[in-house]
């Protein structure tokens, strides 16, 4: 049966995210909150959890995992970053995006785009998500979370989500609220930005 945590949203216990991280560490799957909802995530290298996270969404290795940063320093390690990327990547992370990266030798080929080579990658702006990505000193892996034959999983309360989980996640983490929607997907691949799909994340700060 998986835990439960409630986190301030603020201000996260540092014993909770210790336990999280932990967690984590030991090749387990959470169900935590994001800028743009809930999500399933697990630490990057662990094969297993990938594949339970995988078993849950119902989907197959062609869906792709995002990347989870805590900020532009980590995300260098795993995608090229031009100096004109970056200008845009300090402007808007973190933040409600995620962006399309051509993925570095650090990112297994399984988890890049097969013809591509290219990487989706997050630099959320939430406490208990960065706190988190501290405790681990290392990137996750996330879907969101979406379960087959459900309409709209978006609209489900933590303790549902547990109800309907309860045996195949380790851990749901709770929060006071959690905005929910998608991430404005952005590629910054080509010479200039592509607007794949509008989500939270403002599009102001973009020329398409």
């Amino acid at each position: 049966m998986s835990q439960f945590f409630n986190i301030n949203l603020s201000n996260p216990q540092p014993r909770l995210i210790a336990q999280t991280a932990d967690i984590l560490r030991k090749g387990g799957v959470i169900v935590y909150p994001t800028d743009s909802g809930y999500a399933l995530g697990c630490i990057l290298g662990h094969a297993d959890a990938q594949m339970r996270i995988r078993q849950i969404r119902a989907v197959d290795d062609k869906h792709l995992f995002t990347l989870i940063c805590r900020n532009l320093s980590e995300l260098g390690n795993y995608a090229v970053v031009s100096n004109s990327q970056f200008r845009l990547l300090k402007a808007n992370t973190p933040g409600a995006y995620t962006f399309i990266l051509n993925a570095t030798r650090e990112v297994p080929r399984k988890l890049q785009h097969p013809k591509r080579s290219t990487i989706g990658i997050r630099v959320p702006d939430h406490h208990v998500v960065q706190a988190l990505l501290e405790a681990i000193d290392t990137p996750m892996l996330s879907m969101t979370l979406s379960l087959p034959n459900e309409e709209d999983t978006s609209m489900m309360v933590p303790w549902e989500i547990r109800e309907r989980l309860e045996h195949v996640v380790d851990l749901v983490i709770e929060v006071e609220h959690c905005e929910a929607g998608a991430t404005t997907v952005i590629d910054l691949t080509g010479d200039s930005p592509v607007l794949i799909r509008e989500g939270l994340g403002d599009l102001s700060p973009f020329s398409f």
